[in-house]
């Protein structure tokens, strides 16, 4: 493989589980559509720390920095070959004043790169699904963030962390599902014996869970890994399922499209039902919703009520092509996604590059 001399170019998505990195030919991808047949991608498992300062620049550059030399030795490419990185990270908006301070000059070091964008991991998530096109996009995975765009600016709702929002996303519904669990080891109204019975299985005695949650610096993560459970006990496969786990995920439906409906634009035209009227889309990206129907259909019905103008379409790729996406745009010179100091930042030119 090649790059046909333009370069190369390199996406990272950081979330709440992990970190994923991508190496593409800066010609090759500039929309989802096109695809990104000639990327190659890493993985790490171990999820970005956070510090006093926000997002710990230093730990993802520790990571991704040995990563990105490994790729780049694999395809062929030379040092300052790397023409544009996009990174994409959770927590971007309210904790990412180290990234911007930092890693701009720490890429341009260590990998030679001449132009760094850093992206909220909901506006990766949005070019992934939706490219570069008017919209809105719910990312939902450890938490929920919607965000919305006519090109022009970013509308947002939610992504305020597992403590103060990201309601109905992965760490939301674990958390519940863990309430309904305490409930009914308690003996108090509003308890699922089903839930209490997985919540042990997956993490020990109950009266031990304070013990295993509250010291964790993943507590999102680890809430979020309870969630598959809250489904599965939901789920009406031969039988009816469990009545407090529907009401945890009708919940997270509703959570869920009431945050899509704060930012979708409004439909072009003079009307929301005149002729050549195109319908806003609604696109859904992220691990939660691997979930299935036990969470989509209530969401169908959801966002059916709260948007019945716009249109529903699958995400044709992941934050990680979005952040290829954005990355490859920039190489190009061809127009991105609105620039927002907290959502999407550009360094460029980079010292050292």
């Amino acid at each position: 493989m090649t790059a046909g001399g333009a370069g190369w170019v390199l996406g990272v998505d950081s979330g709440g589980s992990g970190l994923r990195v991508a190496l593409a030919p800066a010609a090759g991808v500039t929309s989802v559509a096109r695809g990104f047949a000639d990327a190659v991608r890493e993985e790490c498992r171990e999820p970005v720390r956070t510090g006093p300062e926000g997002i710990d620049a230093r730990h993802l550059a520790a990571q991704v920095v040995p990563v990105a030399r490994a790729l780049l030795a694999r395809v062929g490419g030379r040092d300052g070959s790397l023409t544009a990185v996009c990174v994409g990270a959770a927590g971007m908006a309210t904790l990412g004043t180290e990234l911007r301070a930092l890693l701009p000059e720490e890429f341009a070091r260590a990998l030679g790169a001449r132009s760094l964008l850093l992206a909220a991991d909901a506006v990766t998530a949005y070019a992934g699904a939706l490219g570069v096109a008017p919209g809105a996009v719910v990312a939902a995975g450890t938490g929920m963030i919607a965000l919305g765009t006519d090109l022009h600016t970013w509308r947002r709702a939610d992504g305020w962390g597992h403590l103060l929002g990201d309601c109905g996303g992965g760490a939301w519904i674990g958390r519940a599902g863990l309430d309904a669990a305490l409930r009914a080891h308690d003996g108090r109204e509003g308890g699922s014996p089903a839930l209490l019975r997985r919540a042990e299985e997956t993490f020990g005695p109950a009266a031990g869970l304070p013990g295993l949650l509250y010291p964790r610096t993943d507590r999102p993560a680890l809430l979020a890994s309870f969630a598959p459970q809250v489904a599965a006990a939901a789920d009406p496969a031969g039988g009816n399922g469990d009545a407090t786990a529907r009401a945890v995920l009708a919940d997270a439906a509703r959570e869920i499209a009431r945050s899509a409906a704060a930012v979708c634009p409004a439909p072009e035209g003079p009307s929301p039902s005149g002729p050549g009227v195109e319908a806003p889309r609604v696109a859904l990206t992220g691990g939660l919703f691997r979930m299935g129907e036990v969470l989509l259909e209530p969401l169908r019905r959801e966002l059916a009520v709260r948007l019945p103008h716009a249109r529903t379409v699958p995400a044709a790729g992941d934050p990680l092509d979005g952040a290829l996406v954005l990355a490859a745009r920039r190489a190009a010179g061809a127009p991105g996604l609105p620039v927002d100091e907290r959502l999407l930042t550009v360094h460029t030119p980079l010292s050292g590059a």
